[in-house]
């Protein structure tokens, strides 16, 4: 069996090879064409997709999934109807591929400048979120990069079903089917392989949970734009307006708890406690939200639980906060460096020379200042839907979009110049 998923996955990986060539020369009416029936047959098919993800969650439900994997994994009318939009944003978005920067006549006579390319094949490996077939099938084509989608095993059949309204998109604008190919079988060797297939593929995006992602890093030769978790904080600091502080804390815990940019940490300075966290925790607790605190944030609200070493690293996406009181800006920067992840961080106050040292001094892929760490996402950035977020330095960090889906080469234009 092994011998015959190295035999399909490099199948996959030819023909992807072949379908990046075609669409690195795609213009962006063909591939804006494509997006368009894509979202349009995804609307279409609303009923199917909805059958078929029933289908999936009543495995997940029998195989005993949490219901942050359950949340994850529904496919409903709204949702739906999300993927559809995300489709056609992308379209509206500009083409980055082409693009010329930094264009420069030299000394020689020579003229320089970078061309923004597609990176090629990109591989996209995730668990239970059958959304991202249709926003990464979006992004890597409107970004000229072909791809093969590895999902869940959990969501097979629904990300089969988004991706026949794909290659039905691909179809009617004349581009290649196998420019997004979905692998369908869900044995966990056709990983590997493609871990192992940098002759056919150009850079790995892992999403799913830290064990996967883990994995991935330990067994994949190719590049990979990933982060491990998203253990995000937000900060309440002693100059904090009252009322933006409780909205921004709630919203950032509980407007959905299994998202990787949901905040895990509540850090509040010691001035500002007594009068906010008993707010904060009577709608915690009335949202069914476990808190486990320092002992200071223990004192202040009675119904807390004592928060262990291991809870102020953990990334929950579920219901569960931890929350410490600290002395000062510093204390909060200093937690954040030793327990995050470097995904996003957020303070909120009023004071414009804290805010400052905040953003320049915490090293994660977002900081924010007065914004709920639920924006760290690249639609609310403006970036059409994402293809994840990165923690990593090299390449795309934060939420990765059509840009970070291409790279640069240096293309040259002469007269007869020759070097001396």
């Amino acid at each position: 069996m092994s011998a015959n998923i190295e035999t399909y996955m490099h199948d996959l990986g030819r023909r992807a090879r072949a379908a990046a060539r075609v669409l690195a020369r795609t213009d962006t009416a063909s591939k804006n064409r494509a997006l368009l029936a894509i979202a349009a047959a995804i609307r279409r098919d609303a009923p199917l997709l909805m059958q078929q993800n029933a289908l999936d969650l009543a495995q997940a439900s029998a195989a005993g999934k949490d219901a942050a994997f359950i949340d994850r994994l529904t496919l409903d009318a709204a949702a739906i109807e999300a993927m559809a939009e995300g489709v056609e944003q992308v379209a509206a978005l500009p083409d980055p591929v082409g693009e010329l920067s930094e264009r420069k006549r030299q000394r020689s006579g020579i003229e320089v400048a970078r061309m923004r390319v597609p990176l090629g094949v990109v591989g996209i490996i995730y668990e239970s979120r059958p959304d991202v077939t249709a926003d990464a099938s979006a992004l890597c084509l409107k970004s000229g990069n072909a791809t093969i989608l590895r999902g869940g095993s959990e969501s097979v059949r629904s990300n089969l079903a988004i991706a026949h309204c794909v290659q039905e998109g691909l179809d009617s604008a004349g581009l290649p089917r196998d420019a997004v190919q979905v692998v369908e079988t869900a044995d966990r060797a056709a990983v590997g392989a493609l871990l192992r297939m940098n002759e056919f593929v150009d850079i790995i995006v892992p999403r799913g949970g830290k064990s996967l992602i883990a994995r991935i890093m330990g067994e994949s030769r190719i590049p990979m734009i990933k982060h491990l978790d998203g253990v995000c904080h937000v900060y309440l600091d002693e100059f904090a307006d009252l009322d933006k502080a409780i909205r921004i804390a709630d919203n950032a815990k509980t407007q959905r708890y299994g998202t990787c940019n949901t905040m895990e940490t509540l850090l509040v300075h010691e001035k500002l406690a007594p009068q906010v966290l008993p707010r904060l925790a009577r709608i915690y607790l009335d949202k069914g939200v476990e808190l486990r605190g320092d002992a200071a944030a223990c004192t202040l609200v009675p119904q807390m639980h004592a928060a262990s070493e291991q809870d102020w690293g953990s990334e929950y996406l579920a219901p569960i906060l931890a929350v410490r009181v600290v002395p000062d800006l510093d204390a909060a920067m200093n937690h954040i460096a030793r327990y995050g992840s470097q995904h996003t961080d957020a303070i909120v106050t009023e004071d414009a020379a804290r805010a400052t040292r905040f953003l320049n001094e915490v090293d994660s892929s977002s900081v924010m200042v007065n914004a709920s760490t639920r924006f760290a996402d690249g639609f609310e950035y403006g970036l059409g839907a994402e293809i994840g977020i990165s923690t990593d330095k090299l390449h795309a960090r934060g939420p990765v979009g059509l840009e970070g889906l291409t790279s640069q080469k240096f293309v040259v234009w002469g007269n007869g110049e020759v070097r001396r």
